[in-house]
């Protein structure tokens, strides 16, 4: 799936050793406490031959566990899960996003409550512990063996809103009808219930037309975006690049870091 997932090309690859890329398959389970422990395994062996390694990502949780270590949260009766998985698939997500609404403003403001498996799990805190989900987060940070330096690129919400739309639509191009075709036999799996999955096979189903599939991913799309930037700009680290800016300004203030 490398179109809706937007990986590397070949040529990209070969310019630069990339990990991560096309190491899983949609069938195997992961989680990002998954993530972290590999995480910090491959870096361990790229710092025996290499002073600096760069880190790209859009998951802000994902990128955290790496840089700060993941929060530690109680154990919870793990009869609550399948309750929630059940209000899931009887109530759908809306439901189980309004209950995090209030038992969790801050949670439901900061996490993608388009992923059911992130509502979910800050649900089954929230119940089991009485808690806010929020309350657990930030309270413990693990000691890392390497510094890190956050550059952000920057542009106006307009600009970003646009080269989505542009994205869409040449992943379109590119082929993802036939890409999210092939996989209708797995679409039961969590690595399918994704932004460009879930919409195309709505639009399989008869559901929906193409036009209108491609006009809601663009929306989830842009809804991702806008939770990624709210998520960044509490990051009060990262060093902040306008995208015009050229290539150099950056290699210049990182110079000035090491």
């Amino acid at each position: 799936m490398p179109i809706g997932t937007a990986a590397p090309t070949k040529d990209e690859l070969k310019q630069a050793k990339h990990n991560f890329i096309h190491n899983l398959s949609i069938k195997d389970g992961y989680s990002v406490g998954a993530f972290e422990q590999q995480a910090i395994s491959c870096l361990a062996k790229l710092y025996k031959t290499h002073d600096v390694v760069i880190l790209v990502g859009g998951s802000g949780l994902y990128t955290d566990a790496v840089v700060n270590g993941l929060d530690e949260f109680p154990s919870v009766d793990p009869i609550i899960r399948e309750r929630l998985n059940e209000s899931l698939n009887s109530e759908g997500i809306v439901f189980l996003q309004e209950k995090l609404k209030v038992l969790d403003r801050e949670s439901y403001d900061k996490i993608s409550i388009d992923n059911p498996h992130r509502i979910i799990r800050a649900l089954e805190i929230c119940i089991g512990t009485g808690k806010p989900y929020s309350s657990f987060l930030g309270i413990k940070k693990q000691s890392r063996g390497f510094e890190t330096i956050t550059i952000g690129l920057n542009a106006e919400r307009s600009i970003i809103y646009e080269r989505i739309n542009q994205r869409v639509d040449i992943m379109i191009n590119m082929g993802l009808l036939n890409e999210v075709q092939n996989l209708i036999p797995f679409r039961h799996l969590n690595a399918l219930n994704t932004v460009g999955y879930k919409e195309l096979f709505l639009y399989f189903d008869g559901v929906t037309d193409l036009d209108s599939a491609i006009a809601e991913i663009k929306k989830n799309s842009r809804r991702f975006a806008k939770r990624q930037l709210t998520w960044y700009r509490k990051n009060s680290d990262i060093k902040w690049f306008d995208y015009t800016n050229p290539a150099q300004s950056v290699i210049k203030f990182l110079n000035g870091k090491m």
